[in-house]
C-alpha cells in the first residue's frame, strides 16, 4: 500500500527544516519521497553502501552503528540518516538497521543537493545540526576550561589530613587542590593518602596535609586544549591536573571528567533515553544534560542547534512516557495526540525549562473515558517533573483539565480567543499557538492548526491585540547607551535574558507567522520564513537574526558559566561583567529588536 504526497506532506510539516521550506516548496519536495517499509532486523544501508538519497523516519525506530559496529544512535520518527555520507562521497559512513518495524521515506540524493544548495535554512541544518548530534565531542580539540565539571575543592597546607579526608567524603571528591591564599601550593590525592599516610603508619589527625601532599604540581590554562591535559596526564601518569590562572587554583580536570565528556552526547542521552525502562533510569540521564550544554556551548554550536538537541531529549523523555503510560493504564480508548507549548514547542529548551503541554483527544470520546486521560496526564506530567521539566507555575499542563479536551472543544477555544480577544485570550492564543505534536495522532492536530491560521491572520483586531501583547516585553535598555538593569533582590544589577532577551524576539515570530499563515513554530524558523514570505525585509530580517542570535548565544554561554562554576543555571546576565566590545554588542542587538518592535507596532494588521 502507497503512501499518498498529502500524507508525507502532513508530516513534513511536523518535521525541521521542512516546516521552514517556503509553502510551494514543501509541497514539490513532499512530491519528490519516496518511501520503503522496513520489518525489525532488517538493515537499511550498510558502510561503504551507496545511498540512494536522505532516508526520513516516518515510524518506528532505527540503529546506527559504527564501522567496529558499536551503537552510536537510536533513531525514532522525524529523524533524518545517511547525510553524512550524502556530504561526502554518496556512501555510507555507517551501517542502519531497524530495530522495530517501520516506515522510513526516501529523499533522492539529487534533490537532496538542490536543497542544500537553494535553501539556506536546509543546508544551515543539516552542516551544522545533524551531523554535530551524531558524532562524538572531540575532547582533544576541547578547551581545558570546557573539560572542569565544578570549581575546584581546596584545603590548606596546614590542615590536618583527617580534615582533608572528610572534606573528600563530605564533597565526593578524591582529591584537593592544597592552596595558601590564592596560590596553590600542592595537590592531595586518594593515592598519597594511601601511600605516603597509611603505608607509613602516620596519624591522619595529626599529620598535616603538607606533609603527605604533591607539592608543586604542573598545571595547566584554561585556554589549554584536551590534547594537553592528556599529554601531561599520560607522560607524568596523574589521573589529576590543577587548571590554573598564573599561581591561582581555578579548577581542577581528572580522568573522570575526561570520560563524562567523551560519554555524553545529545544522540547517546536519546539513545539512553529511549530504551529507558524505568523513571529512575531517566533521571540519571537528564541530570547529564548540564554537562552536555556545556559541552556544546564549549564546541561554539549555534544556538539553534544547542537547543534543538536539547529538546530532542525532551521529547525523547516524553514518548518515552507515554509508552509506559499506557503499559500502566491499558490501550487508550480512542486516539489522542500529546503537545508541547512553550520552548519546547518552540525546541528551544536551555538548561532551565518547565513544562508546558496539553492533550487533544479524538472526538469520539464519550465521559466515561476522559479519566483513562486524565490519569494518562498525570503519570506523564509528574515523571517529567521527577526527572527535572518541573511542572508549569501557571498550570499550562495537560494535568489541568482545560487543557485536555476533544478536538471539538480546542477549536472552540481557538475560535473564542480569536472573536473575544481580552487580555487572557491574547495570553492564552500567544502560547498555544506555538503548539508542537510530540507523541499520538498527529492528525488530530493538522486540520486545526491550518484553519486557526488562517481564521486568526483574517482577524484584523485579533491580529492587533497579538501585537500589542508582543510589544509587552521590552528590550532591557537604558539611559546613555546603558541597560535597564534590575534594581534590587538577588539579581541586582543584572538582566532577564529571558523575559527581556529572548523573548521580544520569541514574541515578534509568533506574529509575523500569524500574518503569514506561516507553519513553523521555531523563532528562527519563523524569522527566515517570514523574510520568504515578504512579511519583513530582506535587511530587517538580517538585522533580526543577527540580534536574536547574539542575545541567545550570550544567554547560553551565561548558563554554561554557571553550571561550570557548581550552580544551577538560570537567564540572569549582568552586562557589566563583559568587556566593552561584548557590552556594546549586546546594547546594540537590544536596539535591533526595539527598532523591529516599533516598526511592528506602526504596521497595519492584514485584512
Amino acid at each position: 500500500m502507497g503512501l499518498a504526497t498529502v500524507d508525507i506532506a502532513r508530516f513534513l510539516e511536523t518535521v525541521h527544516p521542512y516546516d521552514s521550506l517556503p509553502r510551494e516548496e514543501m509541497d514539490a519536495v513532499a512530491s519528490r519521497f519516496g518511501f520503503r517499509r522496513l520489518t525489525s532486523g532488517e538493515t537499511l544501508y550498510a558502510k561503504g553502501e551507496p545511498l540512494p538519497g536522505l532516508f526520513l523516519i516516518m515510524e518506528g525506530q532505527v540503529d546506527v552503528r559504527d564501522s567496529a559496529g558499536e551503537l552510536i544512535s537510536q533513531l525514532s520518527p522525524r529523524n533524518s540518516l545517511g547525510e553524512r555520507g550524502l556530504l561526502r562521497d554518496g556512501r555510507a559512513v555507517t551501517t542502519a538497521t531497524a530495530r522495530t518495524d517501520g516506515v522510513v521515506l526516501i529523499l533522492p540524493a539529487g534533490e537532496f543537493h538542490r536543497l542544500m544548495q537553494e535553501q539556506p535554512v536546509f543546508s544551515r541544518f543539516f552542516t551544522r545540526g545533524r551531523i554535530s548530534d551524531t558524532r562524538r565531542a572531540d575532547m582533544t580539540l576541547s578547551r581545558v576550561g570546557d573539560l572542569m565539571s565544578k570549581p575546584p575543592v581546596t584545603c590548606g597546607p596546614h590542615d590536618t589530613v583527617y580534615e582533608a579526608a572528610q572534606i573528600m567524603r563530605d564533597r565526593l571528591v578524591s582529591s584537593l587542590g592544597v592552596v595558601e591564599g590564592e596560590r596553590l601550593v600542592g595537590l592531595l590525592t586518594v593515592r598519597d593518602l594511601t601511600i605516603r599516610l597509611i603505608a607509613e603508619n602516620l596519624d591522619p589527625k595529626t599529620t598535616p596535609v603538607s606533609a603527605v601532599m604533591t607539592r608543586d604540581p604542573t598545571g595547566l590554562p584554561q585556554t589549554a586544549l584536551g590534547s594537553d591535559v592528556l599529554q601531561v596526564m599520560l607522560e607524568q601518569k596523574v589521573g589529576y591536573l590543577p587548571i590554573v590562572d598564573g599561581s591561582r587554583l581555578v579548577g581542577m580536570v581528572t580522568q573522570t571528567d575526561l570520560t563524562r565528556f567523551q560519554a555524553v552526547s545529545s544522540a547517546l542521552l536519546v539513545r539512553d533515553v529511549a530504551s529507558a525502562e524505568t523513571v529512575e533510569d531517566m533521571k540519571a540521564n537528564t541530570a547529564r544534560i548540564p554537562q552536555l550544554l556545556v559541552q556544546l556551548v564549549g564546541g561554539n554550536n549555534a544556538h539553534e542547534v544547542v537547543t534543538r538537541l536539547i529538546t530532542d531529549i525532551a521529547d525523547t523523555i516524553t514518548r518515552r512516557l507515554l509508552v509506559l503510560a499506557e503499559k500502566t493504564l491499558g490501550p487508550p480508548p480512542v486516539p489522542y495526540l500529546w503537545l508541547a507549548c512553550g520552548s519546547q514547542g518552540r525546541q528551544e529548551q536551555t538548561g532551565v525549562s518547565d513544562q508546558d503541554n496539553c492533550i487533544v483527544i479524538d472526538d469520539r470520546v464519550t465521559p466515561d473515558d476522559m479519566p483513562y486521560f486524565s490519569a494518562l496526564a498525570r503519570f506523564v506530567s509528574t515523571h517529567l517533573n521527577d526527572c527535572g521539566y518541573i511542572f508549569c507555575p501557571g498550570d499550562m499542563m495537560a494535568t489541568n483539565p482545560q487543557w485536555c479536551q476533544p478536538a471539538s472543544t480546542w477549536r472552540r477555544y481557538f475560535h473564542s480567543w480569536i472573536e473575544r480577544p481580552d487580555p487572557m485570550a491574547q495570553m492564552l492564543a500567544s502560547v498555544m499557538f506555538d503548539l508542537r505534536p510530540i507523541g499520538g495522532e498527529f492528525s488530530l492536530f493538522q486540520d486545526l492548526q491550518a484553519e486557526t491560521l488562517e481564521r486568526a491572520s483574517r482577524n484584523s483586531i485579533f491580529v492587533a491585540h497579538m501585537i500589542a501583547n508582543s510589544l509587552k516585553h521590552a528590550p532591557p535598555l537604558g539611559l546613555l547607551r546603558g541597560f535597564a538593569t534590575i534594581r534590587s533582590g538577588e539579581h541586582r544589577n543584572q538582566i532577564d535574558m529571558k523575559h527581556n532577551g529572548v523573548v521580544p524576539v520569541v514574541d515578534l515570530g509568533r506574529v509575523y507567522a500569524l500574518q503569514g499563515r506561516l507553519t513553523p513554530v521555531n523563532t528562527r524558523a519563523r524569522l527566515l520564513a517570514a523574510e520568504e514570505a515578504g512579511i519583513i525585509s530582506g535587511a530587517g530580517a538580517r538585522d533580526l537574526l543577527a540580534a536574536y542570535d547574539l542575545i541567545a548565544e550570550m544567554r547560553l554561554r551565561n548558563q554554561a558559566q554557571q553550571i561550570k562554576a557548581g550552580r544551577r543555571p538560570d537567564n540572569f546576565l549582568g552586562p557589566y561583567e563583559f568587556g566593552d566590545f561584548e557590552r556594546s554588542h549586546l546594547r546594540d542587538a537590544f536596539v535591533v529588536v526595539r527598532t523591529m518592535q516599533s516598526a511592528l507596532s506602526h504596521s497595519r494588521a492584514p485584512s
